[in-house]
């Protein structure tokens, strides 16, 4: 990896870069300002999906700053973000909103309570929240970010193809997930950095940021297994090492007990909050004596009946979650209001939202089937097999980049959730589900450019390669050269530049990236049923 001396010019540009996306998705959702004729051509040709969603009553009157928040961010807190701000607002009154996980609400509570006090006269609490929100998720994004690019520094050895996959991740195709009252931004600063700090092999702060994301989202609990695959293959390449040096290690029985005991241990503390999470909505639904339907607002009281939403052990009617071996309210939730289930989505009515999805599955699956032709026998022995060059290995070299041996536990944790998403969920999460949830997606992509595109080589060895990059821009030479120093050019900004003159791979790459960014915005924020 090339070395970089003082502040690291990469990180630099990537903040920059990063926040100038986050403002300018900001901007094209408001509904105020230039973008506001976008908004309104968006709203003449898409009308507002009327959607049975949840949509609590507002119980306070609004002011006029509030209605000007509203217009500002109000394209931020459709959909599952309502569920977020009620609860950050009145918390988990109902049923149902035991699916989303307390952390991300927690935080947003804080910083409208603390940061934003001083807003308190001019704001409303529930515009307060919004308003933390955006501005908390805009900072988690730029985080995450960071946090996968430093990730990519690790796991990939090849700072180029790091510093192109977390500008991708920048102009993500969730974006705007990233950006609304979601905790997607939240969920990837804390899974990006934990797997960072396992790769430099800090396990114990690694597996306190593991356990901090299983309480901002359910999948969090997956990441489990990176923590237990590195001791695991930590174990199996001390059992391969040569009679000198296995004599100074502790006795097998030993190595096993401390393997045990330390995967135990860190998968029990990743699961804590989740479990936590549990008991507590078991106390709320089933322990006798503990309905709070007194002291809910008659407004929320006729919103669950005449939507149906249960309360917390109201007369003393449990619900029949309760009555389970394993009373786990989260799986309940999922069945019972949303259907999903094994291949419970493959209906005819949802081919839109299964070709709404093939793009990421196919980018997901190319990327799976590519490190497996790459490197057959390292997937067959699920990298457990010492190899005799692997410490050798440096830039530039087979061990580096997307096909390294470092990238296989990240491939096989994206196919499984690319998997249970395709049979097991609702489809049209699934873009958002892994672009919250696992490097591949951007790794692969900057791989593919890295391989395609002219433009991005920075090292022409032959001269068809020179000759090919000054036919295409008269540019293709000086961006190289920037491209290496990772100083004064940003990379995707001049592809996007000299689109035309890009390569076929690099055109469906970009062009999926932009046109869903684009498509979110104007599907989510017009509450069309794509989330």
């Amino acid at each position: 990896m090339e070395p970089v001396k003082g502040r690291d010019p990469y990180l630099r540009e990537l903040l920059r870069f990063a926040l100038c996306c986050r403002a300018l998705t900001l901007l094209l959702q408001a509904n105020l300002g230039p973008p506001f004729f976008f908004q309104a051509l968006f709203n003449l040709l898409i009308p507002d999906h009327v959607a049975d969603a949840f949509s609590p009553p507002r119980l306070a009157e609004p002011g006029v700053c509030d209605l000007l928040l509203e217009r500002l961010l109000g394209g931020l807190s459709r959909w599952d973000a309502e569920h977020f701000l009620f609860i950050a607002e009145r918390g988990y009154v109902y049923e149902h909103n035991f699916a989303f996980f307390p952390a991300f609400p927690l935080c947003v509570r804080a910083a409208a309570e603390v940061a934003l006090w001083p807003l308190q006269r001019l704001l409303r609490l529930r515009s307060r929240l919004l308003l933390s929100a955006a501005l908390l998720n805009s900072l988690f994004s730029v985080l995450a970010a960071a946090a996968l690019y430093k990730l990519g520094c690790a796991a990939l050895r090849c700072r180029r193809v790091a510093f192109l996959a977390a500008l991708l991740f920048c102009v993500s195709p969730a974006n705007v997930f990233m950006a609304a009252a979601y905790s997607e931004s939240m969920f990837a600063f804390l899974a990006f950095s934990a797997m960072w700090h396992l790769e430099k092999g800090q396990s114990w702060r690694s597996g306190l940021l593991f356990s901090l994301a299983s309480a901002v989202r359910a999948n969090g609990l997956v990441n489990a297994g990176f923590f237990a695959y590195s001791r695991c293959k930590c174990f199996a390449l001390q059992l391969q090492v040569g009679p000198g040096l296995a004599r100074k290690l502790p006795p097998f029985w030993r190595q096993l007990l401390s393997l045990a005991s330390s995967v135990i241990l860190m998968c029990a503390g990743i699961s804590l909050p989740f479990v936590l999470f549990q008991c507590y909505a078991h106390m709320r639904f089933c322990a006798p004596g503990t309905g709070l339907s007194q002291g809910i607002p008659k407004p929320l009281l006729q919103l669950a009946l005449d939507k149906g939403y249960r309360l917390a052990a109201v007369d003393g009617l449990k619900p029949p979650w309760c009555s389970q071996r394993f009373p786990v309210i989260y799986s309940y939730i999922q069945e019972a209001y949303w259907n999903v289930g094994f291949l419970r989505y493959f209906e005819l009515r949802q081919v839109p939202n299964f070709l709404l999805a093939l793009p990421v599955v196919l980018l997901g699956s190319w990327a799976a089937w590519t490190y497996l032709t790459a490197n057959p026998r390292h997937c067959l022995t699920l990298g457990l097999e010492r190899r005799k060059n692997e410490e050798e290995q440096g830039e530039g070299k087979p061990g580096t980049e997307f096909c390294c041996p470092a990238v296989f536990v990240y491939v096989v944790h994206a196919t499984v959730l690319l998997l249970f998403g395709v049979f097991c969920m609702h489809v049209q999460v699934l873009t958002r589900f892994l672009g919250s949830s696992t490097p591949i997606l951007y790794w692969f992509s900057a791989h593919l450019l890295q391989e395609h595109e002219p433009l991005l080589w920075s090292e022409g060895t032959d001269k068809e390669t020179r000759a090919l990059l000054s036919e295409k821009s008269v540019l293709g030479n000086s961006l190289a050269g920037s491209y290496e120093k990772g100083i004064s050019e940003n990379p995707l900004v001049r592809l996007l530049r000299n689109y035309r003159l890009n390569t076929p791979v690099t055109k469906c790459i970009l062009g999926y990236f932009l046109s869903y960014w684009l498509l979110g915005l104007i599907l989510h924020c017009n509450f069309f049923p794509w989330t």
